[in-house]
This record gives structure tokens, sequence and C-alpha cells, in this order.
């Protein structure tokens, strides 16, 4: 059974928090998927990005990301698949979530599969992952799945048979882009190798 990685990026400021639990069984319904119905075996990295607020200001003014924040990068720039939930905040995104992705080279998505999702106060601002977190994930040149989640306050009350099968769909059409997906390549230490010249003059240097 081979193995696929999904980054779950989470925006929400609070702890606990609706964003982070929307991302989870946004990507636990993308797990179970590529496990029943693809035969893969998946490891979940999540990135709580509260954690990295200050690191990925500094990320921006420096235009190098360290630490912890470097290690979070390289984990949703080298995943099979990607779970991206914000908060709304005045019709969009918020600050965190953009500024994360701003660190992130341009390229660094390219052909990713990912799944988008949102929280918010009410079902009115669920058009911002149509017009605000869909746009920003294709400019990055991911693979946005069609089926996009926003969970309203009323959704994890009444709502929840609703929200479930919303979940379960978006989870479905990740894990097929994610099992159609080519494993990268392992590197090959040979496959660049120091041009003889090269290795002699370092030779006659140290000798």
């Amino acid at each position: 059974m081979s193995t696929r990685t999904l980054a779950v990026v989470s925006a929400g400021l609070g702890r606990p928090s609706s964003t982070r639990l929307l991302a989870d069984r946004l990507a636990d319904a993308a797990a179970d998927a590529l496990r029943a119905e693809h035969a893969r075996d998946v490891v979940v990295e999540p990135v709580d990005l509260r954690d990295h607020a200050h690191a990925m200001v500094d990320a921006t003014l420096t235009g190098f990301p360290s630490g912890d924040l470097r290690a979070a990068v390289d984990a949703v720039t080298g995943a099979d698949g990607l779970v991206a939930v914000t908060p709304v905040f005045n019709a969009s995104y918020n600050g965190l979530f953009k500024t994360f992705f701003d660190v992130l080279d341009r390229d660094a998505l390219d052909g990713t599969p990912a799944l988008i999702g949102a929280t918010g106060g009410t079902e009115r601002h669920s058009l911002a992952l149509d017009f605000a977190v869909r746009p920003l994930l294709a400019y990055l040149r991911a693979n946005v799945v069609p089926t996009a989640v926003f969970a309203a306050s009323a959704d994890w009350g009444s709502g929840e048979t609703r929200l479930g099968d919303r979940i379960r769909r978006a989870g479905t059409e990740l894990a097929a882009l994610v099992a159609g997906r080519p494993a990268p390549a392992a590197e090959d230490p040979y496959e660049n190798p120091v041009p003889f010249e090269d290795l002699l003059g370092a030779a006659r240097r140290t000798g």
C-alpha cells in the first residue's frame, strides 16, 4: 500500500477553534476515502498557523522562513494533497491565512490537489470561498477540487447532517486527485555527478 501525505493548514485564532475542527474533519474524510477507495495509506501533517504568526511576519520582511515555520512550509509544499481552511473576516480570508501563502514561492503548489474550507457566523459569508480563497490557490496553481466547504455556526448544530455530507463529498474529490497524482520520484544521488575534472582539480589543491 503506497503512502500519501496530506498537509492540513488551519488559520483559526482560538483554541479550541471551529476552523481547526473543520480542517480536521475534511482531512479525515479525504484520508478515509484514500484508504477505502484507493488503497493508499495516509500521513496527515497539521499546520496550525496561529503557532507561526510572528515567524510569518519576520519571513515577509526577510524573505526567508526559518525554524518551525520552515518546517511547516516544507510540509505543505512537499505534501501530495492540501486541506486549507480559514475563518472569514471582513468577507475574505484572515491575515494569517494570506500571510502564510504569501511566504510560499510562486510555484510551490503547482499541480497540488487542494481542498478549501472556511468558517463564519452566517451562511452569508460562504461566497468568500469562491471569490477570495479559490482565486488565491488558483494563482498558486494548486488543483482545487470543485466542492468547497463552508461551516456557519448553525451547521455545528441542527445542520450537522448537511455539513457532514459536504465534507464527505469534498474529501472524496480530494482523495481521487491525490490518488491519481504520481508519487514523487526518489532522488538519485548519481543523477548529477561531479565532473572528473573538478574532482581532479580538488585533489591537486589539497595535495
